[in-house]
């Protein structure tokens, strides 16, 4: 949950608060960072979302344009095609 923070770190860490902050304020102190992490942590995850929503369409519109590009390139053959069987065989 800390990262690389251990036990030993941690009692470092809420020794000083307790120093700096005093017994009575702590609890206080405790609660506000709480919520802090808490709305960080949501407005990352809703950021990540977003992230990751354009990148899906992003890679849709790459796969449409591609599809479209193919479905050109097919109908356009197809038309050639037929020009070339309705007038026949070319003769050099």
């Amino acid at each position: 949950m800390f990262g690389n923070i251990g036990f030993p770190e941690l009692l470092i860490i809420l020794a000083i608060a307790l120093l700096i902050f005093g017994p009575k304020k702590l609890p206080e102190v405790s609660k506000s960072i709480g919520r802090a992490v808490r709305e960080f942590r949501r407005a990352s995850d809703e950021i990540k979302g977003k992230i990751e929503q354009e990148i899906q369409a992003s890679e849709f519109k790459d796969i449409k344009d591609e599809l479209k590009k193919d479905l050109t390139q097919d109908i356009t053959k197809e038309v050639t095609e037929e020009k070339e069987d309705e007038e026949g065989p070319k003769i050099s």
